[in-house]
């Protein structure tokens, strides 16, 4: 399967074993999805199941957090990660804090799938990378998968969570590995890259990170797109690099990125969104209060820029090839 197959398969078999679960959002039943996720499932599961909604973020995830507070468990999509922005309020002050504000008495178990991030030439308004602004917030949980296997599996483990999730999807490999980088065998510790994906019901556990190449040189921490991106790079950088893929930016694995950096004794980050307050700030700062006597070079980030989204420039934005080899180059000279 590829990732948006996966997606699909895993929203199929969650409307399959709960009645509560229902999918909505702008053009995901008849037409399935702007990118095809949710096709098929409206004739299988019903207009009452699947459904359409208005054009309103803020009116789409406002239902949803009724919906949850009722008892049931809605998965409401945003077509692009750019327009959850009009929902933020019903995110961060209803869904974030309904849990904590009714002493229990009420929770918000809402999936909110969205895909983010460029790639497909989308320009300033179809390819921003927020994960960022919802870390932030205390209550949210925040789940960026990188393969088809990890996106299914997920996939189920947030909907069947008590709390609300955003699950970011990276639109870029959407459909399979990038071109450009995987015109070449994969290393062997590269059992597949994630597409192999079991049929029926599995979940992987929130806030578990998974080290998708050990190594001894350096750690990577990334997640995404960007896992691809490094684990292009480190196969011709001929540097032994652990490559951590996070996978739940909140809760955050801190304990399998503190075992590695200490074995390691350096870091590197990578990530599409803007470099100042993102969330490689927050790993960064990790590391150093939970590494700093075992580190033997200063920690390091590769991110995008501090720019609007550049349309024209697109794959000079992004973390590629040459800006991560040389943080490598850097951080093993000293």
């Amino acid at each position: 399967m590829n990732m948006i197959e996966a997606i699909n398969d895993a929203l199929d078999i969650m409307l399959a074993r709960d009645p509560d679960v229902v999918v909505l959002g702008e053009d995901v039943g008849y037409f399935g999805g702007v990118f095809r996720a949710t096709a098929g499932l409206q004739e299988k599961h019903g207009k009452t199941r699947v459904f359409d909604t208005p054009i309103t973020e803020c009116g789409i995830i406002g239902v949803a957090v009724g919906m949850g507070a009722y008892g049931m468990r809605p998965v409401p999509e945003i077509q692009f990660a750019d327009y959850i922005y009009p929902a933020l309020d019903q995110l961060v002050s209803e869904a974030a804090r309904l849990r904590y504000r009714s002493a229990g008495d009420f929770i918000a178990p809402m999936t909110v799938r969205s895909p983010f991030g460029g790639g497909i030439f989308g320009g300033q308004t179809h390819s921003q990378s927020p994960e960022g602004i919802f870390t932030h917030c205390s209550g949210l949980k925040t789940v960026i998968p990188a393969t088809p296997y990890d996106a299914k599996g997920l996939l189920i483990a947030a909907i069947e969570d008590n709390d609300p999730v955003i699950f970011f999807e990276p639109k870029r490999i959407y459909n399979g590995p990038f071109s450009g980088y995987y015109d070449r065998p994969v290393e062997p510790w590269a059992k597949h890259d994630g597409s192999v994906v079991p049929e029926g019901y599995y979940r992987i556990e929130l806030g578990k990170a998974k080290i998708v190449r050990p190594g001894s040189d350096v750690t990577i921490l990334c997640y995404g797109t960007m896992v691809h991106v490094v684990q292009a790079v480190v196969a011709d950088a001929g540097i032994d690099a652990e490559i951590v893929d996070l996978r739940t930016l909140m809760p955050l694995d801190v304990a399998t990125i503190e075992e590695s950096v200490k074995r390691t004794g350096r870091c590197l980050i990578v990530h599409e969104a803007t470099r100042t307050s993102g969330f490689g700030a927050e790993l960064a700062a990790t590391v150093q209060e939970r590494c700093f006597y075992h580190l033997e070079a200063p920690v390091e980030r590769v991110t995008g820029f501090d720019t609007p989204y550049p349309h024209s420039l697109e794959w000079a934005y992004f973390p590629g090839p040459v800006r991560i080899a040389t943080a490598l180059e850097k951080i093993m000279r000293v």
